[in-house]
C-alpha cells in the first residue's frame, strides 16, 4: 500500500524522569501518531503509547467522523421465502429400490408442493433404479436449467454388509456434486435408517415424512437462487 492510502506514521521518542524505582528513572517512551487522510482532509485517529520497563500502555483513540472510525456498515442478510412458489419449476428424483419407502417420500413432497401453490405442470417425476443412480441423473437435470430446485429422494437400509456404507456415501457425494456441477440447489432427501421402521417413521409416521421437508427446502433454496443469487452464477 502507499503512504497516501494508509497516512502518515510518525515516531518521536522521549525521556521522562520517574521517582517510583531506581531502574525506572529514566524511561523512554514513545509518542505513535497515526495520521489518515479522510474526504476532508482531517485526521481521524491519533494514539499515544507509553512503553518501558514496568510501564503501563495508554491507548487514547479519538474519532473526529461523524459514524464512528470503527463502525462496521449495516449486515444485509439474504434469505429464501417459503410464502409461496408459484411460477417455479421442481424436478423429483426418486429411487425405486425400497419404494415402499421412497413413495410415500414422494407423497410428502407433493403434498407439500400444492400448499404452497406449485402447479402439477410444473413438477416432474424421475425413477431411477436406486440412491445410487441420483446424483447422476439430479446433475443431468440441474444443468438443463429447466428447474429452479431438484429433490433427491431416497431411502438406503443398513443390512448386514458393507454395502450400506458404500451406498450411503456414494449417494451423499453424487448429490452434493450435483448441486456444485450444475449450479441448481439438490436437495438430498435420502433416508439413511438402520431399520425397516426407524424408515417408516420418517416417511409419514411418528417422525414426520422427510419427503415433505424436502421439498420445503426446495421452496426456500429457489427462491433464494430467483431473488438474490441468481445473478451471481
Amino acid at each position: 500500500m502507499s503512504a497516501s492510502a494508509l497516512g502518515q506514521c510518525n515516531v518521536v521518542p522521549r525521556t521522562t524522569t520517574s521517582s517510583v524505582h531506581p531502574l525506572q528513572s529514566h524511561r523512554h517512551l514513545s509518542t505513535l501518531s497515526f495520521n489518515r487522510q479522510t474526504a476532508n482532509s482531517s485526521p481521524a485517529l491519533s494514539c499515544t503509547r507509553s512503553t518501558g520497563f514496568g510501564s503501563a500502555i495508554e491507548r487514547h483513540c479519538v474519532d473526529q467522523n461523524r459514524s464512528g472510525l470503527f463502525a462496521t456498515a449495516a449486515v444485509r442478510e439474504l434469505n429464501g421465502s417459503v410464502v409461496s412458489a408459484k411460477g417455479h419449476r421442481f424436478a423429483i428424483v426418486v429411487a425405486r429400490f425400497n419404494d415402499l419407502i421412497t413413495k410415500k417420500l414422494l407423497e410428502g413432497a407433493l403434498d407439500t408442493f400444492k400448499k404452497y401453490s406449485v402447479r402439477e405442470e410444473d413438477i416432474d417425476v424421475i425413477w431411477v433404479p436406486g440412491c445410487f443412480e441420483i446424483g447422476v441423473a439430479a446433475q443431468h437435470l440441474g444443468k438443463s436449467q429447466k428447474y429452479q430446485a431438484i429433490l433427491c429422494i431416497g431411502a438406503v437400509i443398513r443390512g448386514d454388509t458393507s454395502h450400506y456404507d458404500a451406498v450411503v456415501n456414494a449417494t451423499t457425494s453424487g448429490v452434493l456434486s450435483a448441486g456444485l456441477n450444475s449450479g441448481t440447489p439438490c436437495i438430498f432427501g435420502v433416508l439413511t435408517c438402520d431399520t425397516l421402521e426407524q424408515a417408516f417413521d420418517r416417511a409419514g409416521g411418528k417422525a414426520g415424512n422427510k419427503g415433505g421437508e424436502t421439498a420445503l427446502t426446495a421452496i426456500e433454496m429457489a427462491s433464494l437462487f430467483e431473488h438474490h443469487l441468481k445473478s451471481s452464477l
